[in-house]
């Protein structure tokens, strides 16, 4: 893809049930995560190894995400360049009554390939609009990895950080960090 094909501003598509997600669609989030991961990216493995990770071994992970989605408990926010996965994330709403208006952002992940070209940034300003205006949420929540600076990332967007998990997050053998937890007030 040229330089500036990836210049184009990116397309964000919300899916709010199972079947919005294509087999394409599913190959090219399978492909995302299995790269962001294996790039040394700040996506928590829930539910596969460490990385390097395969294609095999997230692709199961991903149906139940997908499984999951649904209007007003959990929706998935996809951002596309020239018809390229570019990046996605995921907005999850809890239901007890306690927290039912707060939501989680998960999985936020830009492709290697369209780094530096606002995809993250526009993923978490849409995010902020479909929580709000969509499902009804007043606070999102957001956990993440220290020592590379996305605490940076988020700060510049609105989000504060309210605490840090020190040692949550094992890396690698002896590389543990902090969990930073970030909050953002609709």
């Amino acid at each position: 893809m040229a330089a500036q094909e990836r210049e184009s501003a990116p397309r964000l598509t919300q899916l709010t049930r199972p079947g919005e997600v294509t087999s394409a669609l599913r190959g090219n989030l399978v492909d995302c995560w299995v790269t962001v991961s294996n790039a040394g990216g700040a996506v928590i493995p829930y539910g596969f190894p460490l990385p390097p990770v395969t294609a095999r071994q997230v692709g199961p992970v991903l149906d139940q995400v997908v499984q999951e989605l649904h209007p007003q408990r959990c929706r998935m926010l996809v951002a596309t360049v020239e018809g390229e996965l570019a990046g996605w994330l995921l907005l999850r709403r809890d239901q007890h009554p306690l927290v039912a208006h707060c939501g989680v952002v998960n999985h936020v992940q830009t492709h290697p390939r369209f780094r530096r070209l606002g995809i993250g940034a526009a993923l978490m300003r849409r995010v902020r609009d479909v929580a709000r205006d969509d499902m009804g949420l007043e606070r999102l929540g957001l956990g993440a990895r220290a020592g590379l600076g996305l605490e940076v990332f988020y700060r510049r967007l609105g989000w504060l950080e309210v605490g840090r998990w020190p040692g949550a997050l094992r890396v690698a053998p002896g590389d543990d960090r902090d969990e930073i937890l970030m909050s953002l007030t609709l």
